[in-house]
């Protein structure tokens, strides 16, 4: 804490308190309340069911809750390899190339997300690379998106790698490949994972691309959630919202132990 007197560290914390609560946990636990919800006719819902999450939890809103984790999975795997190699060969570049293969990554992000959904749209709509209304076009998009985060946290990690372990297993014949398999790579595993669920959580919840490319067979679930809103069910797409919430927070759990396991190796 930058403040020292205990009434001016109290006051620090209301003040985040207010704010966090206000901006952050007021919202997630209004759609939370809205899930189980009868009516909304005042500022807050009102009654109480639980018949919203039956509806949440089987027929489509089960398929498309299987097509995110699905999508996200392979997306976040795709974009961490891809990611991962770019970052490791532009280590032993130099720093103006580093440069410009770091602003080739952070592009995608730095448009709107349905800018990208529209340049992929177009750019796979015709032969020979012909993905227009299947699901692969979907997952090339979230890759294509959150690709961005993985690089860069490999790249942060691998400047702060210190560089004394490859040059001990050098010293003693390792091999470059052997190096980068057995030194390099398990150095990075706490950074990779944090990078992966990263990846994960910004795939579950990407809509304003997949709109524009999902078939009707790949549907995600936050398409669901929009369409759900969007014909004026919203207390059943809270209940959807609070399963795709759920859903994302267990993987990040389990991304977590994963993390921790390998920092402490």
């Amino acid at each position: 804490m930058l403040v020292h007197s205990r009434g001016a560290k109290w006051a620090v914390w209301a003040l985040f308190l207010v704010l966090f609560l206000t901006l952050f946990a007021l919202p997630l636990l209004v759609v939370l309340g809205a899930s189980f919800a009868t009516n909304w006719s005042s500022a807050l819902p009102s009654g109480f069911t639980t018949g919203h999450y039956s509806a949440a939890t089987r027929g489509e809103a089960l398929k498309a809750l299987t097509t995110s984790l699905l999508t996200a999975a392979a997306a976040s795997l795709l974009a961490l390899t891809a990611g991962t190699w770019a970052a490791l060969a532009a280590a032993g570049l130099k720093r103006r190339y580093r440069r410009v293969l770091d602003a080739l990554f952070v592009l995608p992000v730095a448009v709107p997300s349905v800018v990208v959904g529209l340049a992929i749209l177009v750019a796979f709509s015709k032969p020979p690379f012909l993905l227009n209304g299947t699901r692969e076009i979907v997952i090339l998009s979230h890759t294509v998106l959150v690709t961005a985060f993985a690089h860069q946290s490999v790249s942060a990690a691998l400047a702060r790698l210190d560089p004394a372990y490859e040059q001990a297993a050098a010293s003693l014949g390792a091999r470059p490949a052997y190096v980068l398999w057995r030194v390099r790579l398990p150095l990075l595993l706490p950074s990779l994972t944090a990078a992966a669920g990263l990846c994960f959580a910004l795939s579950m919840g990407e809509l304003s691309a997949t709109m524009m490319l999902y078939p009707p067979d790949w549907t995600p679930l936050p398409v669901l959630i929009y369409a759900a809103t969007d014909r004026g069910s919203l207390f059943v797409g809270s209940a959807l919202a609070v399963v795709l919430m759920a859903a994302t927070l267990l993987a990040l759990f389990a991304v977590s132990r994963v993390r921790t396991r390998a920092s402490y190796r």
